[in-house]
């Protein structure tokens, strides 16, 4: 692994920093979280048109640049550091990826490069309590999360020579957005079912979409019914392996992920370390007191070990490692030690609406309810590589 970046990769991370601390500041986040959407279509389009950013990590056969997931995961610690609300999760790491593993060539000539250029987005709605357990973050990925027969979730059955979706998914990042929407469905029966992912549009009849109130505002969900939906299924009945392409993409959205907590993270301890040094208390700035000095040095340190964990997941992604759920608990558990300290330390106008420091801690505690928690994460990357296992076996 080269350490060093390019000079492309710099580049990526310098334009996209100058055009999000020009265009999403704080009062900016703001008004963007109060609109229908949940994100500003004009920022959207702006990091399409000038940056290409939704087709970074797409095929340039399909319209996108090439790049690999690394610098995917670059652009998202930028996009972490103002909390930018926007497409970017849900469209370009959750759903592009899927229908670029699954999709059939035509569905893949129709949908991608509507998405590297922005002018389609999508949303991955996986049935279940949690998110993470689909991606195989927290989980084997083996498909029970997503229902059948009694258990709820999302049926589909064949209609003629289409398919018609029956059911409800509590948790879709975007889904009220979303032109298009990704969707796990089960299908076989009880006895035989099998999980298979369904494309279904904005406007198709029996869809129903609310957004719902959400601890992080800056990551909105919604609620997705399908009541007998038309649907086109992605890919071919008997294809590739969907639940290992989930898996894939869930890895790959855990280093995109880890990134982004890394940049947020990164975020709040400078906010916080400019504030001690303008706060005084006994005549004296309390960023001079050892006990604070003490405090950040700790974070930082955390935030720095989180920072090489996520750029190892983001480079290993395409060399056969999955570390991408390791890299996101530490990265979740430094977001949330700088969050915490940011709101402690900035005393009163910490806890205050106005300002910005509560939304750094929504996020880390959103992220953790959708992707963690911490402790599940890792107890998961333990069980995979069979660490308790060999530790019996030495034992013996």
């Amino acid at each position: 692994m080269d350490a060093g970046f390019t000079a492309e990769q710099d580049g990526i991370r310098r334009t996209l920093r100058e055009l999000l601390r020009k265009r999403c500041g704080p009062e900016e986040l703001r008004a963007a979280l109060d609109t229908p959407a949940g994100h500003d279509p004009a920022l959207w389009t702006a990091l399409a048109d000038q940056l290409g950013l939704p087709g970074l990590a797409l095929p340039e056969a399909y319209g996108g640049i090439g790049c690999s997931t690394t610098e995917l995961a670059l652009a998202a610690e930028e996009s972490g550091r103002t909390l930018a609300p926007s497409p970017l999760l849900a469209t370009c790491v959750l759903a592009a990826p899927l229908i670029l593993a699954l999709g059939t060539d035509t569905q893949r000539a129709a949908l991608l490069p509507r998405i590297a250029d922005g002018t389609l987005t999508a949303a991955l709605a996986v049935p279940g309590a949690a998110l993470a357990t689909g991606l195989a973050l927290t989980g084997t990925g083996d498909g029970d999360w997503a229902g059948g027969g009694r258990a709820g979730g999302v049926q589909a059955r064949r209609a003629g020579d289409g398919w018609r979706l029956y059911g409800q998914v509590d948790q879709v990042l975007d889904g009220h957005s979303a032109e298009l929407l990704v969707v796990a469905a089960h299908t076989g029966g009880f006895a035989r079912s099998r999980t298979l992912f369904f494309l279904v549009p904005d406007d198709a009849a029996g869809l129903v979409r609310v957004r719902q109130t959400a601890l992080d505002a800056t990551r909105p969900q919604a609620r997705v019914q399908l009541r007998d939906v038309e649907a086109e299924l992605l890919g071919a009945e008997d294809g590739d392996d969907v639940l290992g392409a989930l898996s894939a993409v869930g890895d790959t959205a855990a280093a995109v992920l880890a990134c982004e907590a890394v940049g947020a993270a990164d975020h709040a301890l400078e906010r916080t370390v400019e504030y001690v040094k303008q706060r005084e208390q006994f005549g004296r700035a309390i960023g001079s007191f050892q006990a604070v000095k003490h405090r950040l040095a700790d974070v930082y340190v955390q935030v720095q070990a989180a920072r090489s964990a996520a750029y190892y997941a983001a480079w290993a992604t395409a060399h056969g490692e999955r570390v991408g759920g390791l890299a996101l608990a530490q990265a979740l558990e430094a977001l949330r030690g700088a969050a915490a300290e940011g709101i402690q330390l900035h005393g009163g106008i910490g806890f205050t609406w106005e300002h910005e420091a509560h939304l750094y801690f929504k996020r880390a505690a959103g992220d953790e309810l959708l992707f963690g928690p911490v402790h599940r994460l890792r107890a998961h990357a333990a069980d995979s590589a069979h660490l308790f296992e060999q530790g019996l076996e030495v034992a013996v």
